[in-house]
C-alpha cells in the first residue's frame, strides 16, 4: 500500500487530509512540525504533503534538508498565495503547490497524478543520454559516465529543469550536503569534470550551456 507522509500542524486540516487519503486506500503518517516530518522520511514514503507554516520551521527549510537525503515527491500546502512563493517551492525541488482553503477531493487527485507521474519517469531520455533515477546513472551512447555524487545530481537537477540557468548558489544548494564540501569554486569544479566525462566519449559533445555572471544549465537542444 501506498505511504503519504502529511506534515501540517493545524488539527483541522490534518485530520480532514488523513480521513481523505485513508478512505481511499493510503497509509498516512502524521507530523505536527518540521522536525518530527524530517525524522519520519524514509525511502517507504510515496508522496509528502508539507505545510510551509509550521510553528519551529518554515516548509521551505524542511524540504531543503529532506532534499538532501530524499527524491521524494512533495506537495506543498500554504496561506499564502504570492507568485514568488510558489516559484521558490517549485525551484527548491517541489511537485505541487496547493494553497487554502483547498479541496481535498482536489489535493487527492494531484496526489494521484504525481504518483503516477514519479512511477512513470523512473528514467528520463534525451536524443543523446539518459538519465536513471532509481539506479542513479547517467548513460551516453550506451555508456555509463563515471559520475561522483555530486556530479550525477547536479546532472538530474539540469535534466529536470532544461534550458534553465542556474546559479553556483542554486546548485549548491539544491545538490550539496556537506558544508564542507561547498567552496567558491567546487560548483565549477563539477561542471568541469561532467564536461570531462562527456569528452571522453565523444570528444566534440558538451550539453552544458555556460552564461558568463549568471551560472549553469542543460542546452535546450543538444
Amino acid at each position: 500500500m501506498t505511504k503519504i507522509l502529511l506534515i501540517e500542524d493545524e488539527p483541522g486540516i490534518q485530520e480532514t487530509i488523513q480521513i481523505t487519503l485513508e478512505s481511499e486506500g493510503f497509509i498516512v503518517s502524521v507530523a505536527s512540525t518540521g522536525k518530527q516530518g524530517i525524522e519520519k522520511v524514509s525511502s517507504e514514503i510515496s508522496l509528502i504533503v508539507l505545510d510551509i507554516g509550521l510553528p519551529d520551521q518554515n516548509g521551505f527549510e524542511v524540504l531543503k534538508e529532506i532534499r538532501k537525503t530524499f527524491q521524494t515527491p512533495v506537495i506543498f500546502l500554504t496561506a499564502r498565495n504570492t507568485e514568488i512563493d510558489k516559484v521558490l517551492g517549485l525551484e527548491i525541488g517541489a511537485d505541487d503547490y496547493m494553497v487554502k482553503p483547498f479541496s481535498p477531493r482536489e489535493l487527492l487527485a494531484r496526489i494521484r497524478a504525481i504518483l503516477r507521474r514519479s512511477t512513470q519517469t523512473q528514467t528520463l531520455e534525451d536524443h543523446k543520454f539518459r538519465i536513471s533515477l532509481d539506479k542513479k546513472l547517467v548513460y551516453f551512447n550506451g555508456k555509463t559516465l563515471n559520475l561522483s555524487p555530486y556530479e550525477y545530481k547536479t546532472m538530474e537537477l539540469f535534466f529536470k529543469w532544461p534550458g534553465r540557468i542556474f546559479t553556483r548558489e542554486e546548485i549548491m544548494d539544491s545538490v550539496w550536503t556537506e558544508p564542507e564540501d561547498s567552496f567558491d569554486r567546487a560548483v565549477d569544479t563539477v561542471i568541469k569534470n561532467i564536461r570531462a566525462r562527456f569528452k571522453e566519449i565523444e570528444n566534440d559533445f558538451d550539453p552544458i550551456e555556460t552564461r558568463r555572471g549568471q551560472g549553469y544549465g542543460l542546452k535546450e537542444k543538444i
